[in-house]
């Protein structure tokens, strides 16, 4: 019995050096300097912030919602508007404003702040694959019948890109 003790002692032994040199050995093949900030996060997408509501923006959806001629229709309505890169309508409800490149608000004649919101980049013909992109969509701020849209390359540069965008009242 103290022989297989022993081997049994032996073989912990054995296995608990080799468990240290591994370990020691990882801590050493660790970098001894941290990497550059650069290197461990990818560049800034620029800014994720919505431009300011300019006056015509917030006259235009107060007008909206005073229309309310969708709010009774829109109880639990899903809507669908498709954009061209340069901030025209090409089909579908709402009213679009170009704020600069890449952004993009629509505005409803409903209040929108609790529905869903979906965006995909895309073009309003049949002709071709849209290119290729990024697309963020947040309700805007101070404007409870508008939803901000964002357009970036594959780069994360904001660009110019059409749009279809689906906004569903649960």
């Amino acid at each position: 019995m103290s022989t297989s003790f022993r081997r049994k002692a032996a073989a912990v032994t054995f296995a608990v050096l080799a468990l240290s040199l591994a370990g020691g050995g990882i801590a050493l093949a660790q970098p001894s300097a941290k990497a550059p900030q650069e290197a461990v996060q990818p560049a800034a997408r620029g800014t994720n912030s919505q431009p300011p509501v300019t006056a015509e923006s917030a006259r235009m959806a107060k007008a909206a919602l005073k229309s309310g001629a969708a709010t009774k229709l829109a109880a639990t309505a899903t809507s669908v508007v498709v954009v061209n890169s340069n901030g025209t309508k090409a089909r579908g409800v709402g009213t679009v404003i170009k704020y600069g490149v890449g952004q993009y608000e629509v505005q409803f004649g409903y209040v929108v702040t609790s529905s869903v919101i979906v965006a995909t980049v895309g073009r309003a013909d049949a002709c071709c694959i849209p290119p290729a992109g990024e697309i963020s969509v947040a309700p805007r701020l101070s404007t409870p019948n508008g939803v901000f849209v964002q357009t970036r390359n594959s780069a994360g540069t904001p660009t110019d890109l059409g749009f279809h965008l689906v906004v569903h009242l649960p």
